[in-house]
């Protein structure tokens, strides 16, 4: 515990397998502080030409995905999106968390694919990489601007998140919501401070996302509470807990994923785990083997997310149980897909009148 990163998941940058050299420092003598404690985050602007992004896969219930950052100071020590920022040069380690890529003309590019004539209303996923509502969401407000924009073309969204923030748009969450148009899935990993703290560092407190849980549900928001990800022997005892509360806060459905390590995550999460619980990190480690076929990683279709053995039945059965018990009877809403209109398209045709 005295090696930890005081307030980062990941403790280490790791090595990225798309580079032939890399960067390091031999001698750090003459600073009293170590080269990580010195880096804080810093923003970089990123300028796409798409912003929608296809999901092609089988696991995904959703068609596409938006991402207005890239890299996320939450510092959650298993993010799979972490492998991402090796694409550009980068580490999923501690650069993933300190240096965020700022999508600034998401907005605009947002108007521009609801404004093409082939493009038909189908809710998408904001964030399906990185949370949309990290810190930096704070400054630069870009969520705020997609919402308004999906309000105002009348278009479906899904929201993920495990930030307080969100309830600082919770007047247009509610305008959304009174039109079928969105969903909000808040992400509760544990209701343990202490496992939150080491876990997901810059995430909100575990009873502060209850409250979100709570403040939506009563203003007429439907939510749905993700128990993701469940880690064998580290938080898994508490699926039943967390689902039960949730269920009490008003959350109306019940989303989980087992956790898997692919790439560089793998050597973050040993190491992390080394450093911070010694003493069941062999067990983690074997269990979550288990559940992904004898491998910390997992690409098998229908697999990597729900994990495959005896382990993994165990907790799809007691989600499954919790669900019955604490939220039957209970489902969202469905979306309404035919009130999506283009503003402009229906301006010009009035001229004509």
């Amino acid at each position: 515990m005295k090696n930890r990163i005081k307030g980062r998941g990941s403790q280490t940058n790791t090595k990225n397998p798309f580079l032939r050299y890399e960067y390091d420092v031999k001698d750090d003598t003459y600073c009293d502080i170590p080269i990580e404690l010195q880096q804080k985050t810093t923003f970089l602007e990123d300028t796409p030409r798409n912003i929608m992004n296809k999901v092609e896969s089988e696991d995904i219930a959703l068609s596409y995905s938006l991402n207005v950052y890239q890299g996320c100071e939450h510092g959650c020590t298993y993010c799979y999106a972490r492998t991402t920022h090796e694409y550009w040069g980068l580490s999923a380690g501690l650069d993933f968390e300190q240096k965020i890529f700022v999508r600034h003309n998401a907005p605009q590019l947002l108007r521009e694919t609801f404004e093409k004539k082939n493009w038909k209303p189908t809710p998408f996923m904001l964030s399906g990489n990185t949370d949309c509502y990290q810190p930096a969401e704070r400054t630069f407000k870009l969520t705020r601007q997609i919402l308004e924009i999906c309000l105002e073309y009348k278009h479906p969204v899904s929201i993920i998140t495990k930030n307080s923030l969100i309830l600082r748009d919770i007047d247009i969450l509610q305008e959304l919501a009174k039109l079928r148009l969105v969903h909000v899935n808040i992400s509760l990993t544990t209701l343990s401070n202490e496992l939150k703290q080491h876990l997901e560092p810059r995430t909100s407190a575990p009873l502060q996302r209850l409250k979100v849980i709570r403040e939506l549900s009563q203003s007429g928001i439907p939510v749905r509470v993700m128990v993701a990800p469940i880690i064998p022997s580290l938080n898994s005892h508490e699926v039943p807990t967390i689902i039960k509360q949730a269920a009490e806060a008003g959350a109306l459905g019940v989303g989980y994923t087992i956790v898997r390590l692919n790439g560089s995550i793998a050597d973050l999460f040993v190491d992390w785990i080394q450093k911070t619980y010694p003493d069941l990190a062999d067990k983690v480690l074997h269990q979550i083997q288990d559940c992904h076929n004898g491998s910390l990683s997992d690409y098998r279709p229908k697999f990597r997310m729900k994990g495959s053995g005896k382990i993994a039945e165990m907790i799809a059965y007691t989600v499954k149980t919790s669900v019955q018990k604490y939220m039957k009877d209970k489902t969202l809403p469905e979306y309404d897909l035919t009130l999506f209109r283009v503003p402009l398209r229906e301006n010009s045709q009035l001229t004509l009148f």
